[in-house]
Parts: structure tokens; C-alpha cells; sequence
């Protein structure tokens, strides 16, 4: 049996290595009061490694998604010019991007088809929004241009972040950092069922499912 540092003996429950399986609160710690969210998928963001550094289609995170199995590429809803995919860095749980499969950079450069079935997508994609998490308000928009801080200005795509009342802090302005209490995997397989069940309005105005 081995001793701890304090030269008293180790508990009957130690293993091979002589540490005891102890659950976290026995580290050492100060208590500071606070819980911590773990987020170290966004270290993919922080480090840069998935920051998109070309204008080329073949390096496009949005013409790639849609070649892929939607569980791979986190594709939430495909319609006839456009599709649903899940932000890789969302600001909230459920932070929905639309975008054309076409890799058109200005919003005034979309079809009219493209413009409307991608109205009809951020409708519907708040309604599905609304049933699977049931937030209090949204912030919809397009950042155009890199100037407009658009992450990724060579394929025109649309924002659809669900807000509830109290989910801002200060860790995204002084920490640059976002705590998020879902996978987006998990995310991703809630509102495609979502999206499958909700009925389509009356007068088919959200578009193709």
C-alpha cells in the first residue's frame, strides 16, 4: 500500500499506480463558486486551422458541406438552389446558416430563384428553431463583404441565430470565447428532425423540406 504525501496511508481503493479513482473535487482547487463549460472544439477556431484562407470553390466550406453525408457535413435541410447548414462556430446552440449550392459571393448576384427559396429556408428554419428549442427572439442577417466581417465572403450565406433572454455574458467580449452546452452533432440531429416533422405552411410559403 502505498502513502500519500503526507506519509499517511492510501486508501484500499487505489490502483496499480497507487491514485485512487477521486472524483474532481478532491483535486486541488480553489473554489471560486463558478461551473466551466469545456469547449475545446473551438480551439479549431482559435488556432486558425479551419479559418478559410481562399476564394476557390474547391476549398469553399460551403460548396464541400453539401458533397457530404449531411451528418458529416452538419447539413440540417436541402432544397432545390439552396441548403441548411449548422454554423461550425456557432454564436448560440442551433445557429443556422442558408446557403446556395452555387458559389456566388454577392447577394445581388443570386438568381431570383436563389434569393426566394432562401427567404422561404430562414422561414422555416425559424419555425423549426421555434419547436426543437423555443428561444425568445433571433438575429437574422448577411455579413457582405469582408469589410462587413464576413468569415467567408466568397459564397453569400445567410444567419439565423436563435437568442433566449439572458444568453449574453461577458466571455464573448472579454474572453473572445462562447461557451456552448450542445455538440453540434447533437444540435445538427434535433433540428433535421425537427425540420422533417414540421408541416409545411398552407400555402407552401417556407419552401421545399
Amino acid at each position: 500500500m502505498s502513502r500519500g504525501a503526507d506519509g499517511t496511508a492510501g486508501s484500499p481503493a487505489e490502483d496499480a499506480t497507487g491514485w485512487p479513482p477521486a472524483p474532481a473535487s478532491t483535486f486541488a482547487h480553489v473554489d471560486d463558486g463558478y461551473d466551466r463549460l469545456w469547449t475545446p472544439h473551438r480551439m479549431a477556431y482559435i488556432d486558425g486551422e479551419a479559418k478559410v484562407t481562399s476564394d476557390a470553390p474547391q476549398e469553399c466550406p460551403f460548396c464541400l458541406a453539401p458533397t457530404r453525408a449531411d451528418e458529416d457535413g452538419l447539413v440540417v435541410a436541402r432544397g432545390e438552389t439552396c441548403y441548411v447548414v449548422l454554423n461550425l462556430f456557432p454564436y448560440n446552440p442551433g445557429h443556422l446558416l442558408v446557403c446556395p449550392y452555387r458559389h456566388v459571393g454577392d447577394f445581388t448576384d443570386l438568381t431570383r430563384e436563389e434569393r426566394y427559396e432562401s427567404a422561404d429556408l430562414v422561414a422555416r428554419a425559424m419555425r423549426v428553431l421555434r419547436a426543437a428549442k423555443a428561444p425568445s427572439g433571433f438575429n437574422l442577417g448577411m455579413n457582405q463583404g469582408p469589410g462587413a466581417g464576413a468569415g467567408v465572403a466568397a459564397h453569400a450565406h445567410q444567419h439565423v441565430v436563435p437568442r433566449w433572454d439572458g444568453d449574453a455574458n461577458f466571455l464573448p467580449i472579454i474572453g473572445r470565447t462562447k461557451a456552448l452546452p450542445e455538440l453540434l452533432a447533437d444540435t445538427r440531429s434535433r433540428l433535421a428532425e425537427a425540420w422533417d416533422r414540421l408541416p409545411e405552411e398552407p400555402d407552401g410559403a417556407d419552401g421545399p423540406r
